[in-house]
């Protein structure tokens, strides 16, 4: 093994540590649903996939290239459906703050999603602000 592939798989494993870092350290410290689950996906993906770079350059044989491989597509695959799935649920159990979306596709254009009705916690706050809480 070359000085050169050792540096290049060092700087990989090092970059992806601080990525997956710097994703845990989002999880706690943000404040929603939604920024956390931003926090949970983006950065700690691609330091995964970093790291998983790094171990194949520094490992020998195509048997842990291979691995390596399936466990970064694995990654890439679930990572996305999962945020997706944790952010409809938090949507509609109303943990997100609908104030601070841009743009609100499932609830202010009239796409009111009646087979999901009734799923929100009993004490979410109303769609409509002068409307008075359900209990």
């Amino acid at each position: 093994m070359t000085a050169l592939a050792d540096v290049v798989a060092f700087t990989c494993l090092l970059v992806g540590a601080v990525l997956c870092l710097t994703a845990g350290l989002g999880l706690v410290r943000f404040p929603d649903v939604l920024s956390r689950m931003h926090a949970g996906t983006k950065p700690q993906v691609l330091g995964v996939l970093l790291v998983m770079v790094g171990a194949a350059i520094r490992l020998n044989g195509w048997a842990n290239a291979w691995m390596l491989l399936l466990v970064a597509a694995f990654q890439l695959l679930t990572a996305p459906v999962s945020a997706h799935l944790i952010s409809r649920v938090a949507y509609r159990r109303r943990h997100v703050r609908r104030d601070l979306l841009l743009v609100d596709e499932l609830g202010s254009a009239g796409h009111q999603d009646d087979v999901y009705r009734g799923d929100e916690p009993g004490d979410a706050p109303p769609e409509d602000p002068g409307a008075p809480l359900r209990g």
